[in-house]
């Protein structure tokens, strides 16, 4: 399939599953040795980030037990268990993007998804009852110190959850989708601040006067650097005509023969 060409910058992320190989549409997707490396590396940092969370948090118990409590210290450790949450969250669901888990064992998958609520949980909600049933803080200082970790609480949770959890059947079904209208090839095209990749670097949809670059990669790299899982619609209905009218003309060039 021949794509028309695009005025704009065409940035290409280089991926090694982009390719024309027969048969290609029915092997399941699996991440490239780079992924899984910067996978394990984002999930160690992310284990690391959740440690000092849950070390601070820890911290904070010991520095309730002082007569008087000191607020600065608590609300500091508090804020600064939020920060290595948050950092540890996010790199745990962009290693979840780069290597996701398979759907087929639901326990797994679900645990490894929302793995960053479930440490958020751990971390601030015993902090936020500690807070509430400690003999030492007065009616004020209960209510500002409970105030700022159930924000912290709300943040983590916030930031650990994965509402669009990807996974290896999805990877699957969606680069075979690509690959079917698009002869074989892995190939897509998105916008910085897109919705959904494209087949074609000519979309109307992609070269708008806002859009001063687009990106050309696999539909894991979509996936992976924006999160966008759906295919252009307009794209979609184009490559279908266009596969339409190649079997229209292969069966007439048979047909005369």
């Amino acid at each position: 399939m021949e794509n028309g060409k695009s005025s704009k910058k065409i940035t290409k992320i280089v991926d090694d599953t982009m390719s024309t190989e027969s048969g290609s549409n029915d092997a399941t997707w699996s991440p490239t040795a780079e992924s899984k490396s910067k996978a394990t590396t984002f999930r160690i940092i992310a284990v690391l980030g959740w440690l000092l969370a849950i070390g601070c948090q820890v911290f904070a118990y010991f520095k309730l037990q002082e007569v008087p409590v000191n607020m600065t210290w608590m609300i500091g450790l508090i804020v600064v268990a939020l920060i290595f949450a948050i950092i540890g969250n996010i790199l745990w669901k962009k290693s979840n993007r780069l290597d996701p888990a398979s759907e087929k064992n639901k326990t797994k998958f679900f645990i490894q998804n929302q793995l960053g609520l479930i440490i958020s949980v751990l971390a601030f909600l015993p902090m936020v009852i500690l807070i509430f049933t400690n003999k030492n803080l007065n009616g004020k200082q209960k209510g500002i110190l409970g105030t700022i970790a159930i924000a912290a609480l709300a943040a983590a949770g916030l930031t650990g959850t994965e509402f669009n959890p990807a996974s290896v059947e999805q990877y699957t079904e969606q680069t075979k989708q690509v690959e079917l209208l698009n002869d074989g090839v892995n190939s897509v095209y998105w916008t910085p601040s897109g919705r959904s990749y494209h087949l074609y670097q000519d979309c109307s949809y992609i070269n708008g006067k806002r859009t001063n670059e687009i990106f050309q990669g696999t539909v894991a790299k979509a996936r992976e650097l924006k999160k966008i899982t759906d295919l252009c619609d307009r794209c979609q209905g184009k490559a279908k005509k266009a596969k339409a009218l190649d079997v229209g003309t292969e069966l007439q060039k048979t047909g005369s023969d």
